[in-house]
């Protein structure tokens, strides 16, 4: 089965000069949700543009669904698009899900049942009879995402979805996606909240003035770019002096307000052998250790720091 997204060499400037992509490729498989990460700039936005056929690539090619970017009518017709601006202000809630519902033809009575069933995932009983244009900056997301299910699709882009959404939304919004995935969904999930790229994306794009850093799973960034992890422990009568062994070991340890201990390391599994043999050899007993994992975060920025810095 062909893969939902097939992006190969695909490049974009605006003025025949400076590049806005440069030589990107990628694939999205069916089923998966693929999170776009990068910096203010970095060609997220030209990149949605040209595989939702908006804009025209300088060069490379793309397809979705197998289709090439030549077949912008079938393309359109099996995808889906949330963009950070709101439309559609003319009329109520209940009015964009059958305005939606009607653009793409769907029939009067599926209409009706999938309107009732995006109202209670969304929550939107409250604010039907509202003009979208008086709805808050988070009631309009919740209706603009939930209108772009009144339609079938094969892949969906969404651009910063859970902006203004309070926590439990924001959680119940990356959930359902997470659902429409598992039953085959192929998503684009463009974002700056590196949490919920970590909680929802199968894998993730890091971009960087219009290149690919890497494309990989989270846990994999963390493990290439996240850099030093904590391992963090506990002694039972107080961790002090384990602490004292571990510094004149010459280990990066520190003891913390609340009486544990903790180490920044670099070589997280080697570290945690020292510090049990140690404790066995003093006889120290543990009631605690952990290995904090680096985070998406820290990936991300040393990712993008790296890549800035001149080849040797």
């Amino acid at each position: 089965m062909e893969n939902a997204i097939e992006v190969n060499g695909l490049s974009h400037a605006y003025d025949g000069k400076k590049y806005a992509l440069k030589d990107v490729s990628f694939y999205v498989e069916r089923g998966e949700v693929m999170g776009v990460l990068g910096k203010n700039g970095a060609g997220k936005t030209t990149l949605t543009k040209i595989l939702t056929t908006l804009l025209r690539p300088t060069s490379g090619s793309a397809k979705i669904m197998g289709y090439d970017l030549d077949h912008g009518y079938e393309i359109r017709k099996r995808i889906g698009v949330v963009q950070q601006e709101p439309s559609m202000d003319f009329t109520t809630a209940e009015g964009n899900l059958d305005v939606y519902g009607i653009l793409w033809g769907v029939p009067k009575r599926e209409r009706q049942l999938k309107k009732e069933a995006l109202i209670k995932e969304f929550d939107l009983d409250d604010l039907l009879k509202k003009r979208f244009f008086d709805l808050s900056g988070g009631e309009r997301r919740r209706v603009q995402i939930a209108r772009e299910f009144m339609h079938d699709m094969d892949v969906l882009f969404l651009d910063e979805p859970t902006i203004g959404l309070d926590v439990v939304m924001r959680r119940s919004l990356l959930d359902f996606i997470r659902s429409k995935a598992k039953e085959g969904l192929a998503v684009m999930f463009t974002t700056h909240n590196l949490e919920e790229a970590d909680y929802l994306c199968d894998r993730i794009i890091l971009i960087d003035k219009g290149k690919v850093l890497a494309v990989d799973t989270a846990q994999n960034l963390k493990r290439t770019y996240g850099g030093m992890r904590t391992v963090e422990l506990n002694v039972e009568g107080g961790s002090a002096p384990l602490y004292g062994e571990l510094k004149a070991l010459g280990l990066n340890a520190s003891l913390n307000p609340d009486g544990s201990a903790s180490v920044v390391t670099d070589e997280a599994e080697t570290t945690v052998r020292e510090v049990m043999k140690v404790a066995r050899e003093r006889g120290f007993q543990l009631s605690w250790l952990n290995v904090r994992e680096s985070t998406l975060e820290e990936a991300f920025l040393n990712a993008v720091e790296n890549a800035g810095r001149p080849s040797s």
